[in-house]
């Protein structure tokens, strides 16, 4: 019994490990690489949250280790959960709204495979922020085109890859992808615009029973 879960654990290791080189071959073949991710299963949640891990601890070296030619924060007021918020909080609501939204034309992908989508889609931005934060302590003012060169060539890039695998998630063709994509971005604002109001509703309703109780509490006290 020992030997056979040695040996499944060994397994799922090496599932693991492919799977975090396989988001390699996503970012150079999307098409078939994130068919090949979902549908064949050479993808795999740990794999997509160790991604997601770096990724964010990535993103804290790049804002507060880049040379402040490149980026400059003030540092006594920068917050790591800010970041934290700032990755995961647009992830969880696109992958939530674009499953929403998918469910009602047929898309085959479920939360976690679009979840996973989008973490190995993050795979070159990670590199090139990663090698944007040591090349700022290199480059010069005048050769800082370079460094926007590179970081615009890494958002483009993640754009290009997400459209990819909403394509390959759901079996769509390459325009209902991209439509879907962009009504997800649109349910994702609507998604954060009627929290805001449910936050403001539940405020104002607090505010109001505790001036409501203070208000109570100075009349027993009075009389």
């Amino acid at each position: 019994m020992t030997i056979v879960k040695k040996t499944f654990q060994s397994e799922g290791f090496r599932h693991y490990i492919d799977s975090l080189k396989f988001s390699l071959y996503t970012c150079r073949r999307p098409l078939d690489g994130f068919w090949d991710l979902v549908h064949e299963k050479r993808g795999s949640l740990a794999a997509a949250h160790t991604i997601v891990i770096l990724f964010i601890l990535n993103q804290i070296v790049y804002l507060t280790q880049s040379n402040f030619i490149w980026i400059n924060i003030p540092l006594e007021s920068f917050s790591s959960v800010f970041v934290l918020i700032n990755i995961l909080g647009p992830m969880l609501l696109f992958s939530v709204a674009n499953w929403c939204l998918t469910t009602l034309f047929d898309g085959k992908g479920r939360i976690s495979d679009i979840y996973m989508g989008w973490a190995y889609a993050l795979v070159p931005q990670l590199i090139i922020r990663f090698a944007l934060t040591w090349l700022s302590h290199i480059v010069t003012w005048d050769e800082i085109m370079i460094l926007v060169m590179l970081w615009r060539i890494s958002d483009i890039w993640f754009y290009l890859l997400i459209i990819c695998a909403m394509k390959q998630i759901h079996d769509y063709s390459m325009g209902k992808a991209l439509l879907t994509t962009i009504l997800s971005l649109a349910a994702m604002g609507i998604m954060v615009f009627i929290f805001l109001m449910f936050f403001a509703v539940v405020s104002d309703g607090i505010a109001y029973f505790y001036t409501l109780g203070q208000e109570a509490l100075f009349r027993i006290r009075r009389g």
